[in-house]
């Protein structure tokens, strides 16, 4: 398996890194937290560590380190707009149950 970036995160991804002027992608990652014990995480990379896992999807780079990728493997990063709302939404196979807010989430 491995993680695929939809054609409009891709966009969403290069204009921001265009409209900042620097940077070489994005890194996803999770992080233990929240009432289901993960959560995501994405931010921006200046600079790849030799251990991340690089995923280019078009212009876009998505980095992600390797005790992330247990959780990660097989989803699918899109950017969603739905009304004044917008924002990545993740499709993570790997996912057994999410907490009521949908902040979090465990495998």
């Amino acid at each position: 398996m491995a993680i695929t970036m939809t054609p409009a995160a891709e966009q969403h991804v290069v204009k921001h890194l265009a409209h900042r002027g620097h940077g070489v992608g994005i890194r996803l990652g999770v992080k233990t937290t929240g009432c289901s014990g993960l959560s995501y995480v994405l931010e921006f990379v200046d600079k790849s560590d030799q251990s991340d896992l690089v995923v280019a999807s078009g212009e876009a780079k998505l980095f992600i380190d390797p005790k992330s990728f247990a959780f990660l493997d097989g989803t699918q990063l899109d950017f969603v707009k739905e009304g004044l709302n917008e924002g990545f939404e993740f499709k993570n196979p790997n996912v057994k149950d999410e907490c009521g807010c949908g902040e979090s989430f465990h495998v």
